[in-house]
């Protein structure tokens, strides 16, 4: 796939670029900071672009905000954003404006090599993928007002898959369930959310950025 890289790191920016050129890919660009980044992006129409979280001059939110404006401005560009925190903040943004092509790993991930590289296809092809272990630290905010906190350790596990990314028929492998199961859980899970039954809504994917934003 052609891709373009954005993070003010050269190491890690030159390292992912011999990682993903190893591996068949095109890099087509890699820049250090957000301006660069749109400007490539609108020149490349890449397949993915790979943005980290916080870019210069303040080294805050800059690479989100771009992620955000290339979703809106480009739909067809896939955007992986890579993190060193877990931002719910970022996360639930760049989720709920698309939820389709997108992605959430910490820089963590990418020393796991073929991980990363399932996450590139799988954001390419316009699935969503969110790190685990953002998952679970997002799983883990409950209180006695919260309702992911009425959601049963099953439906909590099912739910982490969904957020990853994986269709009911894989939550139902990993998990060793049926898939009917599966599917009577996703059910449980947003009754319980109290999400909206109206047409045009997706319950799932407002499942997903329900705790993403809680």
């Amino acid at each position: 796939m052609r891709l373009i890289l954005a993070d003010d790191s050269v190491l890690l920016r030159e390292g992912l670029v011999r990682l993903l050129h190893d591996a068949g890919h095109e890099v087509v660009a890699a820049v250090g900071d957000a301006p660069a980044l749109l400007a490539e992006v609108g020149r490349q129409r890449p397949d993915v672009a790979v943005v980290d979280v916080r870019m210069p001059p303040s080294h805050r939110d800059e690479g989100v905000r771009a992620a955000l404006e290339i979703r809106e401005s480009h739909p067809g560009v896939g955007v992986l954003l890579l993190s060193q925190y877990v931002e719910k903040t970022y996360a639930a943004a760049l989720l709920g404006g698309s939820p389709g092509g997108v992605g959430y790993l910490l820089k963590d991930r990418v020393s796991e090599v073929a991980e990363f590289l399932r996450a590139l296809e799988r954001v390419r092809a316009g699935g969503t993928v969110v790190d685990p272990e953002v998952v679970r630290q997002l799983l883990a905010r409950t209180t006695n007002t919260d309702p992911l906190a009425t959601l049963s350790p099953r439906e909590s596990q099912v739910l982490d898959l969904l957020a990853q990314g994986f269709v009911n028929a894989a939550v139902a492998e990993r998990l060793h369930i049926s898939l009917s199961t599966v599917e009577k859980h996703v059910n449980a899970i947003t009754d319980k959310l109290d999400l909206p039954r109206e047409p045009g809504y997706s319950r799932r994917v407002l499942a997903i950025l329900r705790y993403l934003d809680g």
